[in-house]
């Protein structure tokens, strides 16, 4: 079994393909037990954020081909439409991959820390749902490991870049300073806090925050001194704000280019910022069409993202150097596992047969049979029985032109070291010490 790594990302695919194929939160666990019944698969984790849908499974390289179905089945896509943009890594390049998303590395923020969380979550919900074994127990925990190891040894995180910052910046882009405007925030998830701490650190005269549910909002509010609003309040008081910013999970969009259209008009044109950094979008993309509106997603965040960059380059480069040695470190762990599973398995089957054996010699005994012939008879049929089965794959294979099996045989048990094997041979042969001749008897 291989360690499979397949999805797409804001690196492989533009925002109109990752919104179809995302994950809505409440929909994970049904979709993980699906994955399982489906395709038999013993351990999957599903990451769905608005920049990339990720799964993480246990399964053979030949079976990749049946997860892409799946992928495409579960999202109603005709076959092959996300072909294109998905991205797959088996074993070591999987564990790196992760790695590098945990530390922030794979992220459009490079070293945001928010897709940290995001992944612990992703990865609770799988062990809830019951497909998280010993192998993605130990992928993830050692991805956790590294994220924080990156944290502590680099500067990674220094710079106050991510996709809220950049929101942010954009809106002091286009109306300069922020004190007399008012901000609109749809959503009130991690994101729409960090963009609240932003807004209010660039001194914003004012926020509301609109919400599905209003609890998480008011405990927003109360630390921003936010106006809390409900998601139907919107139209009604879309007029009055200057910077629209939206993040949630909704699947449909909130907003549509009629509520926009009048909230214009009721402003009389004066300008309008919309940044909708939700995947799939919260804002209908027609609202570009209208004049006075300066509407943004997450891809054209890209630019300003870029130029907050420059002071954890060279902490990435330290980063990656960290990441090289612990994949290579896991994947140790991981056949380390694997072959501590098989010598589990072998001393079972060999003490199976070995007891087996022995009670048949031990039968010859109580019958009165000679005890030397019972020993023969335990030694060479307990030799018999243990390798019977690797004698017969080791011909087998030998017919097929398999020559591996034959090459590792030899390794394995040394076949190739004559003279060690001999001396090892006269060595087991010799009488016990206290079996030898006492020469001074003679």
């Amino acid at each position: 079994m291989s360690l499979l790594a397949v999805g797409l990302n804001h690196l492989t695919a533009p925002v109109d393909i990752r919104e179809r194929i995302t994950f809505a939160p409440e929909s994970i666990t049904d979709a993980l037990r699906q994955m399982r019944t489906d395709l038999h698969v013993p351990e999957a984790t599903i990451v769905s954020t608005c920049n990339r849908t990720e799964i993480y499974c246990g399964m053979h390289k030949d079976k990749t081909h049946e997860v892409v179905s799946w992928l495409h089945d579960y999202h109603q896509a005709p076959q092959e439409s996300f072909s294109p943009f998905l991205f797959t890594h088996y074993d070591r390049d999987a564990a790196q991959h992760l790695m590098r998303v945990c530390s922030g590395l794979d992220s459009m923020i490079l070293g945001e820390p928010q897709i940290l969380g995001q992944i612990k979550q992703a990865f609770r919900e799988a062990g809830e749902s019951g497909t998280v074994g010993r192998n993605l127990t130990l992928l993830f925990q050692s991805a956790f490991s590294v994220a924080k190891q990156v944290r502590t040894d680099t500067e990674i995180g220094e710079s106050p870049v991510s996709v809220a910052f950049a929101a942010v910046s954009l809106a002091k882009q286009i109306f300069g300073d922020l004190y007399d405007h008012t901000a609109l925030l749809i959503g009130a998830g991690e994101t729409v806090e960090l963009t609240l701490q932003h807004l209010h650190a660039s001194g914003i005269g004012k926020t509301i925050i609109a919400n599905r549910t209003a609890l998480r909002a008011e405990r927003l509010a109360e630390r921003f001194g936010s106006e809390v609003i409900s998601l139907a309040d919107i139209p009604a008081r879309l007029a009055g704000a200057d910077i629209t910013i939206s993040s949630t999970a909704s699947q449909l969009p909130i907003l549509g280019k009629g509520a926009v259209e009048a909230a214009l008009k009721a402003r009389r044109h004066r300008p309008m910022a919309m940044i909708d950094i939700a995947v799939p979008r919260d804002i209908e993309p027609q609202v570009s069409e209208l004049s006075d509106v300066f509407l943004y997603t997450v891809d054209n965040l890209k630019e300003i993202i870029d130029q907050g960059l420059q002071a954890r380059q060279q902490a990435a480069i330290k980063a990656e150097h960290i990441i090289e040695h612990q994949a290579n470190s896991f994947m140790q762990k991981i056949r380390g596992l694997n072959a501590g599973a098989t010598i589990s398995d072998l001393r079972s089957h060999t003490a199976s047969l070995q007891q087996t054996t022995l009670n048949e010699a031990m039968a010859m005994l109580k019958k009165g049979d000679d005890p030397e012939k019972a020993l023969q008879y335990f030694a060479r049929t307990f030799t018999n029985k243990l390798l019977h089965a690797p004698s017969e794959q080791l011909r087998l294979a030998s017919e097929a032109g398999d020559n591996q099996i034959a090459e590792a045989t030899r390794a394995l048990f040394n076949l190739n070291n004559k003279e060690a094997n001999s001396q090892q041979a006269k060595k087991n042969s010799s009488p016990p010490i206290d079996a030898q001749p006492n020469k001074d008897s003679e």
